[in-house]
């Protein structure tokens, strides 16, 4: 019971925690003078992914066995997977929520939306292909998805939005003032980061256990559940953006998180590992290029519409009917 209890429990405060955390990272973009997008694409995609980069670079670099390296890459895989389906599917979800209260959805630059994932889809294949070969220079090429994640940031953070500043919620951590203090908004994103790191590693942990007590083998929960558990942090920022009438920073901090998970662990994977991919991590790999390909038809068509994002999830689906002949 008491797994049942922390699992809410993590879940609640990954939520508050990523209140806290859109609330700061906005104010720490205005403090950085970097345009509302970058703000989604960068700041807080890199927020959010770095403690899941982390635990690759900790599982590839010093993991003892082949199987504790290969959950390093595992999480490579995963992670694109989810934020792909899952993620953009409960941004569509949320969005018909708020359809039905009243509100309305700002997609922003859909252009620019389907460059972001036009770049994933064009590092994603030679991710996926690089698993399929071996040759003696392979390692080195992790450097160059490092470039590339830092030339992608460069290209953000000099974009600029056009028209007016949009007012900001105050501070909470400062609430009475109409500007913050810069330690203040640092202190407040670092320290909601803290607390999204700890809750997410623990949420994890307690799904590992909750699986087998449901009768779900551990491999299933490790290929199924884990991944959705990882992305959690991204997914919670979707739905708050959300709420606050702030579609296209959901869009963009998912875009922009897919962009590190497809470059900075995928680096230290092909730096430390044998980067060599095969069965479920295959059909991952080909579900999530499959899901990009298909948001990436729905934009250049003009026809992204709230039921046509929410329907991304459905690849997740197919994912989880994938993996059944592995466990029958």
């Amino acid at each position: 019971m008491i797994h049942f209890v922390l699992l809410i429990v993590c879940a609640v405060a990954i939520y508050l925690s990523c209140e806290w955390f859109v609330n700061a990272v906005e104010w720490l973009g205005r403090r950085l003078n970097v345009g509302t997008v970058a703000v989604g694409t960068v700041l807080a995609a890199v927020g959010t992914a770095l403690p899941e980069s982390v635990v690759t670079f900790v599982a590839v670099v010093f993991g003892q066995t082949p199987e504790q390296r290969d959950i390093g890459v595992g999480a490579a895989m995963g992670g694109p997977l989810a934020l792909a389906t899952v993620a953009y599917g409960v941004i569509g979800w949320s969005l018909l929520a708020s359809r039905r209260r009243g509100g309305s959805e700002d997609w922003g630059d859909l252009d620019k939306l389907a460059k972001d994932q036009s770049w994933f889809m064009a590092v994603f294949v030679v991710k996926v292909g690089l698993g399929l070969v071996a040759f003696a220079i392979k390692p080195w090429l992790g450097l160059l998805f490092f470039a590339v994640y830092a030339a992608y940031c460069i290209r953000e953070m000099r974009q600029q939005d056009h028209g007016p500043q949009e007012q900001l919620e105050p501070l909470k951590l400062q609430r009475n003032r109409a500007e913050p203090a810069t330690w203040a908004v640092v202190a407040q994103t670092l320290g909601a980061l803290a607390v999204i790191f700890a809750a997410s590693r623990l949420f994890v942990v307690q799904l590992d256990t909750v699986g087998p007590m449901l009768g779900l083998p551990a491999a299933l929960t490790a290929l199924l559940l884990a991944p959705i558990a990882t992305e959690l942090p991204e997914i919670m920022n979707a739905v708050i953006w959300v709420r606050q009438g702030k579609t296209k920073l959901a869009l963009a901090n998912v875009s922009g998180s897919m962009m590190v998970q497809a470059t900075v662990p995928s680096g230290f994977g092909l730096l430390f590992t044998p980067w060599r991919l095969d069965g479920m991590l295959l059909i991952a790999g080909g579900v999530t290029l499959l899901a990009v390909l298909y948001l990436l038809i729905t934009l250049r068509s003009g026809r992204l519409s709230v039921r046509r994002l929410s329907t991304a999830a459905a690849f997740y689906g197919l994912f989880a009917l994938a993996l059944v002949p592995s466990f029958t």
